[in-house]
């Protein structure tokens, strides 16, 4: 496994239960900025003996990126809401549910959704 993909799982493997990221945060996490197709690409080549937590990755607009009404989507959507996060046609408000939710709302305010 190379340095980029340890570092991207670990990123994926640190959000917490309730909270999403998008590929470019998790990118940006890893020391990797731009590089949100390749979080998208690695999470489609996990090794079987890793297990993560791939359901709270998303687009950069909050949407799942399967499509909508596939099995991969309503499971993704499963998953988050047996979280507590809310997920409206397919979007989740990154405001209230994103990793850095809480460091928006105290800088400028932002009540939740």
């Amino acid at each position: 496994m190379t340095e980029a993909q340890q570092r991207i799982y670990a990123a994926i493997a640190a959000i917490p239960p309730g909270r999403v990221a998008s590929y470019g945060a998790i990118a940006a996490r890893a020391g990797l900025p731009g590089r949100a197709r390749l979080v998208g690409r690695l999470l489609g080549e996990v090794p079987d003996d890793i297990e993560l937590p791939w359901f709270r990755v998303l687009r950069a607009s909050g949407h799942i990126a399967m499509p909508p009404g596939s099995s991969g989507f309503r499971e993704q959507a499963r998953r988050l809401k047996a979280e507590g996060v809310a997920v409206v046609n397919g979007r989740v408000p990154l405001a209230r549910f994103g990793l850095d939710a809480d460091l928006d709302r105290a800088v400028w305010g932002m009540p939740g959704f």
